[in-house]
């Protein structure tokens, strides 16, 4: 018989293996938490969530269609100094999706046992503007597993419960130091998962153990035996692209003949006019901080360009771009240490206001417009390190801008980087259509390499090369939105 639970109630678990589902009427990521008798988590690697999907007997089940998100609980096989099991939810970013759970029907999570059965359901009421939650917690009492209600609201989202329990989300102002074998903690998000050596690099420089009670050494984590059929995450799907329409020019009427101009003294020779502007140099775009009046276009192929000069993302008498693809790379540190750089892409309004940010805490946005190819770790290997798929005719409407970013993870200056560059490609044929090589380096740790910008029904390409400090990118979406006004 299944408990329908108030806030603070609790009742205990009768199953060991139970699965907690959350159905909710807006789109949501579920996570979970592993906290220790302080009440915090031990490591980063005990927060689960999507881009962290497994930890020691949690893992978390993707939804789909007519199944919502779930987590997983096996507390047999969770470590014996985790004392909680907090399962949270929060709002997922894009169009459509409202601001805060008080625009939306409350969420209920739900637990089952192996077989399917309802155990406990939850619901939380009179939600106002929080945009994520704490539903509810497993948790020990007496030798035994109970669960609670919670309900607890956040109105700063996902990076506000994790902070709240332990994880670290902050900038440092320095790379961090620490126990050997921990990687260092993101700046701006949750981590990502631990991330194993090899014998040629060197440890990077670990993140500050957080302080906590002394505890006994910790066991080996026990793997999560899978309770229910369990489908991998997917990625956000893709549809085809838009198949090209053929552009039809409409020839002008040639132009009297007019008679030659008389012969000019050799000293002053008449200039010849200006031919006439195309359809793609028509927005005036800045080149070097100074009016040129009008972008380079795409009629002559590959464009390289160098910081603050555009390209107008077209091509006379060519069908529009749908599909392009912002390759981004970079060497590995040549003193043997490995360096991880991370892409992102944050998208803007035209008043400035952030629409999505995708990043490897969030790989997919506005419904598969703008999708992260993944985390690369060390910049190993010719071409692209990461990429990030933009498909320009399913952007919506209010999106104006786009920044792509570039940080150094493990906190080391974009002066012990070598190469770095950004490369925008035609996706459908995947012909490189622009390239810009970041050559002038600061010591600081991010950079905004270059912007897409719509004027009407033409996207253009600025490259930016300015640097910034933070570790990951919600450290620069504030220079992101200055560098789209300049």
């Amino acid at each position: 018989m299944s408990v329908t639970l108030t806030k603070g109630g609790n009742c205990p678990l009768a199953v060991a293996a139970v699965l907690v589902e959350v159905a909710a009427e807006a789109p949501v990521d579920v996570s979970a938490l592993l906290l220790a008798a302080s009440g915090k988590v031990r490591t980063d690697a005990d927060f689960v969530f999507y881009n962290q999907p497994t930890g020691p007997g949690v893992r978390l089940r993707a939804g789909a269609p007519g199944r919502p998100a779930a987590v997983q609980v096996d507390t047999a096989a969770v470590p014996a100094d985790v004392q909680t099991i907090v399962v949270t939810l929060s709002l997922d970013e894009g169009p459509g999706t409202p601001a805060t759970f008080g625009g939306t029907a409350p969420p209920t999570a739900t637990v089952r046992d192996a077989t399917g059965e309802a155990l406990v359901t939850f619901t939380p009421h009179g939600l106002g503007r929080e945009t994520a939650l704490a539903m509810l917690e497993l948790y020990r009492r007496g030798g035994a597993w109970k669960v609670r209600a919670v309900g607890q609201g956040y109105a700063n989202g996902l990076a506000g419960i994790a902070t709240d329990f332990g994880v670290a989300v902050d900038d440092e102002p320095t790379p961090p130091t620490g126990r050997p074998g921990t990687p260092p903690a993101p700046s701006g998000g949750p981590t990502r998962q631990e991330r194993p050596e090899t014998p040629a690099q060197t440890v990077p420089t670990p993140a500050p153990a957080r302080p906590q009670a002394p505890a006994p050494d910790e066991p080996p984590p026990v793997p999560v035996a899978p309770l229910l059929p369990h489908e991998p995450p997917r990625p956000a799907p893709i549809p085809p692209p838009v198949p090209r329409r053929p552009v039809t020019v409409q020839p002008t009427a040639p132009a009297e003949p007019t008679p030659p101009p008389p012969p000019a003294p050799v000293s002053a020779p008449t200039p010849a006019p200006a031919p006439a502007p195309t359809v793609a140099a028509t927005v005036p775009l800045p080149v070097g901080g100074t009016h040129t009046g009008g972008a380079i276009n795409l009629d002559k192929g590959r464009v390289s360009l160098r910081k603050d000069q555009s390209v107008s993302l077209v091509k006379t008498g060519a069908p529009p771009l749908t599909r392009i693809r912002m390759g981004l790379g970079w060497d590995p540190a040549k003193a043997g240490s490995s360096i991880d750089l991370d892409a992102s892409c944050i998208a803007f309004d035209a008043q400035g206001k952030k629409v999505v940010t995708v990043w490897f805490m969030k790989l997919s946005g506005l419904n598969g417009a703008i999708v992260h190819s993944g985390d690369n770790l060390t910049g190993e290997g010719e071409g692209d390190d990461e990429s990030i798929v933009v498909r320009l005719d399913a952007l919506p409407p209010q999106v104006t801008g786009l920044v792509f970013t570039v940080n150094s993870f493990l906190g080391q200056k974009f002066t012990e980087v070598s190469r770095a560059f950004c490369r925008l490609v035609d996706d459908t044929t995947d012909a490189e259509l622009v390239r810009f090589d970041l050559s002038a380096t600061e010591p600081r740790t991010g950079v905004l390499m270059c912007k897409l910008v719509r004027e009407g029904p033409v996207w253009s390409m600025t490259a930016l090369g300015r640097f910034a400090d933070g570790r990951t990118v919600r450290k620069l979406v504030d220079p992101a939105r200055e560098a789209l006004d300049g």
